[in-house]
Order: C-alpha cells, then sequence, then structure tokens
C-alpha cells in the first residue's frame, strides 16, 4: 500500500495538500516500509493552485490533476486540506490523515505499521488488501 506526506524537505509532515509542492512516496505492507520516491509539483510551494484559489473550474481541475497524479495511494498525510479537496480524495479511495502539528514521516511510518500490526480499523484493513 503506497502512503504519500504532504512535504517541504523530505522528512516532516509539514505542508498543506494544496499548497505541497512535494509528496513523499512510501510502500508500506505486513513487513515494514521503504521509500518510493518523491512526486514533486513545483520547487517549493504550490503557488499555481495557490493563486488560483476562488477560480472555480481553473483552480479545480490543478487539484483534481494533483489528486489523480497521486491516485494510487491510499493514505496522504498532510497539515490541512479544505473540503472538496478531502472530497476529492475519498472519492477515489484515498484516506486524508491530517497531523495536528508538524510531525517527522519517519515517526508516522511507524506509528501507522504499529496499528497494521495491531488493530487496524476497517477503512485500513481495506486500504491494506487493495480495496478502496
Amino acid at each position: 500500500m503506497k502512503v504519500a506526506f504532504a512535504t517541504t524537505n523530505g522528512v516532516s509532515v509539514d505542508e498543506h495538500f494544496g499548497r505541497a509542492g512535494m509528496f513523499a512516496i512510501y510502500d508500506l505492507n505486513g513487513d515494514g516500509y521503504h521509500f518510493v520516491e518523491m512526486r514533486k509539483f513545483a520547487v517549493g510551494r504550490d503557488t499555481v493552485v495557490e493563486q488560483t484559489k476562488g477560480m472555480g473550474k481553473t483552480h479545480d481541475d490543478l487539484v483534481e490533476k494533483k489528486v489523480n497524479k497521486l491516485a494510487d495511494c491510499k493514505i496522504i498525510y498532510l497539515t490541512e486540506i479544505g473540503g472538496p479537496s478531502a472530497s476529492r480524495l475519498i472519492k477515489k479511495g484515498i484516506m486524508p490523515i491530517k497531523v495536528k502539528e508538524v510531525v517527522s514521516i519517519e515517526e508516522s511510518l511507524k506509528k501507522l505499521f504499529e496499528t497494521i500490526k495491531a488493530s487496524p480499523p476497517p477503512w485500513l484493513k481495506k486500504a491494506l488488501h487493495g480495496r478502496a
């Protein structure tokens, strides 16, 4: 199962979904996890998405492209996300996980892995077994 992390530095979950210029992608299974790739949407913040906020279809199309490029991920960790973007993710079978404060990707992966090993909630069991 692929998991994405909205990040500015590749180390921390520290960015809002829409303005995230990159996402660290990891593969996680019952045996552990490993880094897959860094998906870049922009250098630094995704200012194109930011600048089109409130511009209707133009903005929606840009957000939809980002969602589509992350569609192989089952979970995305982020600091903030708007309701319409969260809805788009959920419709694609992606669970947005909002962190309350900046946290390391490694720490998030460890906690997620422990949850999988212990007692995953139903939505996480479905994601692990490839069902949305």
